[in-house]
C-alpha cells in the first residue's frame, strides 16, 4: 500500500531553478492520452504552454514526469466530511467542532492524495448539531486553502410542518454562513415534495445550486422532482439514485428521460453508498447516459458507519465504472474529472495553454492501465505540486523477475 502520510511537495529535479518566487513550474516529459510526450509550463495557476519534450527549457523549478501520464485532476462531487473516518469510534458519531474539523481536514487530504483537488462535502445542519458541524467544515475549508478547494452542502433533515420550520430558518442561516450549495434528503421528510419545494425556494433566493440525496426508487417522486427542477440555475444534482437501477427497465428509462429533459445531473457512487447496506446499489449508469443525463461519479461514505472500508479514490470510482458497467476508460475518467467539474460549476480543465493548472500525473502510459494500477501519483493544484504518492513494487530474490524484466513502480522504475 502507498504511504499516505503527509509529505512535503517534491523537490525539483533536473536543472536547478534560478527563480525562487514559485510562480512557474515546468513539468517535463509527461505523456498525454493522445500519445504525445510533452513539457508543460505552469504559471499564475494556469497552463502557460504545452510543447514537445525539451522545447520549453527554462530556468525554473522542474518536475520530471518521465513514465507518467498527465491528466486533468479528478474531482470529488459527493463527500461527507463531517462523518468521515468515524467508523472505528465507540458510540454515536461525535459532532464536537474540533473533531468535525479534524475529520473533514483529514478526509480532504486523503482525497487530495488520490488526486482530487476539488470536493463537495455534504454537511448535516439542524437536529442536535445545529450549525456547529457546518462551522467546523467551513473552518477546514479555510485551512485547506492553497491545497484543495472544498465546498459545503447544507443538508437539513426535515423542512416541512412545524418540525421543519426551525430547520428551514437554519438552512437560510447556513447559506449566509458560507454553505454554497443547498441539499438534503427529501426521502426522510414526511412530505418529500414539500421538502424539495423548500430547498428550491432557498436556492432560488440565494442563487445556489441544489444537491439532493435520493434513492430514486419512486418514479412518481422522481418525475415531480424533475418537473420542479427543470430550468433552475445554476443547476440540480441528485444522488446516489441506486434505487433507480432496481426499477423495471421501461420505468427507469422514462425516469431517465425526464431527468435529462430537466437538465438534472446524477452522481452515482460505485464504491458504495452513503445510507447503509440496505440501500446499496449503483444508479443505472449506461441507461442514464443513453438518455442524455450527465452522470458523474463520487465516493460517498469514507470509512464511516455507512461504508467502513470507503477509500475516497476517484480513480477507483472510474475503474469500477469501466470494469463493472462497461464504460470506455475515457468516459469513466470523464465522470470523475471533466463532467464532475462541470457538475460542481468549476472551470473546464484540459492539458492545453490557458486552462487551469489542476492536474494529476499517474505512473503509466495508457489511461486503461492507469485506472488499473495507478498507485504512484503527483497532484497539482493552482499550478503547484501539493501531494505526491510513491509506490514501489519489487519482486525480491526472484531470478524469474530479473530474467523477465518484470515492471515495477517507484523512483527509477518504468511504468507499471
Amino acid at each position: 500500500m502507498p504511504d499516505s502520510r503527509p509529505q512535503q511537495p517534491p523537490s525539483s529535479s533536473g536543472s536547478s531553478s534560478s527563480r525562487t518566487d514559485g510562480s512557474a513550474l515546468l513539468l517535463c516529459g509527461a505523456r498525454l492520452t493522445d500519445g504525445r510526450t510533452v513539457d508543460v509550463r505552469l504559471g499564475g495557476g494556469r497552463i502557460e504552454a504545452v510543447g514537445t519534450a525539451g522545447s520549453l527549457s527554462m530556468h525554473t523549478a522542474r518536475v520530471d514526469l518521465t513514465g507518467y501520464l498527465l491528466l486533468p485532476a479528478p474531482t470529488e462531487p459527493h463527500a461527507h466530511g463531517d462523518t468521515a473516518l468515524s467508523a472505528d469510534g465507540d458510540g454515536p458519531v461525535s459532532y464536537d467542532d474540533q473533531e468535525v474539523q479534524r475529520r473533514t481536514t483529514e478526509a480532504a487530504l486523503l482525497y487530495l492524495g488520490h488526486g482530487a483537488t476539488a470536493l463537495r462535502s455534504h454537511v448535516r445542519v439542524g437536529d442536535v448539531q445545529g450549525l456547529g458541524a457546518l462551522a467546523a467544515v467551513l473552518q477546514a475549508r479555510r485551512a485547506l486553502r492553497g491545497l484543495a478547494e472544498l465546498t459545503a452542502v447544507a443538508m437539513p433533515r426535515v423542512l416541512t410542518g412545524l418540525a421543519g420550520a426551525e430547520e428551514l430558518a437554519m438552512l437560510r442561516d447556513a447559506v449566509k454562513m458560507g454553505a454554497s450549495v443547498v441539499g438534503g434528503c427529501p426521502d426522510l421528510d414526511p412530505d418529500p415534495t414539500g421538502y424539495v419545494e423548500a430547498v428550491l425556494e432557498v436556492a432560488s433566493e440565494h442563487g445556489c445550486p441544489v444537491d439532493l440525496h435520493t434513492d430514486g426508487d419512486d418514479p412518481a417522486r422522481l418525475a415531480r422532482l424533475a418537473a420542479m427542477a427543470g430550468g433552475l440555475r445554476p443547476g440540480v444534482t441528485l444522488g446516489p439514485c441506486g434505487g433507480l437501477g432496481r426499477l423495471p427497465s421501461e420505468v427507469a428509462s422514462r425516469a431517465a428521460d425526464r431527468l435529462a429533459a430537466a437538465g438534472v445531473t446524477v452522481v452515482c457512487l460505485p464504491q458504495g453508498g452513503c445510507s447503509g447496506v440496505e440501500r446499496r446499489g449503483t444508479a443505472p449508469v449506461r441507461l442514464l447516459r443513453a438518455a442524455g443525463v450527465r452522470v458523474v461519479a463520487g465516493s460517498g461514505a469514507l470509512r464511516d458507519v455507512s461504508n467502513p472500508v470507503g477509500r475516497g479514490d476517484p480513480l477507483e470510482a472510474a475503474y469500477l465504472l469501466a470494469s463493472r458497467y462497461g464504460l470506455r476508460p475515457e468516459d469513466a475518467y470523464d465522470a470523475v474529472s471533466s463532467s464532475a467539474r462541470a457538475a460542481l460549476g468549476l472551470p473546464e480543465v484540459r492539458v492545453e495553454a490557458g486552462f487551469p493548472a489542476e492536474l494529476l500525473a499517474v505512473r503509466g502510459d495508457r489511461l486503461a492501465g492507469a485506472l488499473s494500477l495507478a498507485y504512484s501519483r503527483i497532484v497539482v493544484h493552482q499550478g503547484h505540486v501539493v501531494a505526491r504518492t510513491n509506490a514501489v513494487r519489487e519482486f525480491c530474490g526472484s531470478a524469474a523477475a530479473v530474467a523477465l524484466d518484470l515492471p515495477r513502480q517507484g523512483r527509477g522504475g518504468g511504468p507499471s
